[in-house]
């Protein structure tokens, strides 16, 4: 086999396995997305997409790979949670990422339930911050996943625009 068939089979895995690291936690997925669209880059010699696409791919993993934390945290904040409720539902989500389904399920909320209560909230609210911050993790993972689409997107509107097909 050459390295061409060789690097294209390792762009599909990546990028296949990358798309199922969106859902689950233990897979770093966005990096192995760009991973798998680097690989299919390489494949072509760099011919069709080059430095600038790649650049902007990077970018967009960094953002995905960010934006289950960010989200967490504004959402616990948009429900009326402390800034250590909100430190703790990203701390919690972090943490989370090590217990599988359940962890990544209860992590932000547990950490968000436990930051409003280290300040001696009422259980009402520790709960309500626990609830937002569960959503954030939600929304987090639908903007991550849109992200990912993008790339994908845009890696193979780049590869058939500087094809002239």
């Amino acid at each position: 086999m050459d390295q061409a068939t060789l690097l294209w089979i390792a762009a599909v895995l990546l990028t296949l396995i990358g798309f199922a690291g969106l859902l689950l936690p233990a897979i770093p997925g966005p990096p192995l997305v760009f991973l798998g669209l680097f690989a299919a880059a390489w494949a072509e010699g760099f011919r069709y997409i080059g430095f600038w696409m790649l650049a902007v791919l990077a970018v967009m993993t960094v953002l995905a790979y960010g934006v289950d934390f960010a989200a967490t945290a504004f959402g616990a904040r948009r429900f009326g949670a402390s800034s250590r409720a909100a430190i703790g539902a990203a701390v919690g989500t972090l943490i989370g990422l090590f217990f599988g389904l359940a962890g990544i399920l209860l992590g932000p909320f547990l950490g968000a339930v436990i930051g409003e209560l280290s300040l001696r909230r009422p259980l009402q609210d520790a709960g309500r911050a626990g609830l937002g911050a569960t959503l954030g993790l939600a929304i987090g993972a639908a903007v991550k996943i849109a992200l990912a689409f993008a790339m994908v997107g845009l890696f193979v509107t780049a590869r058939f625009l500087s094809n002239g097909s």
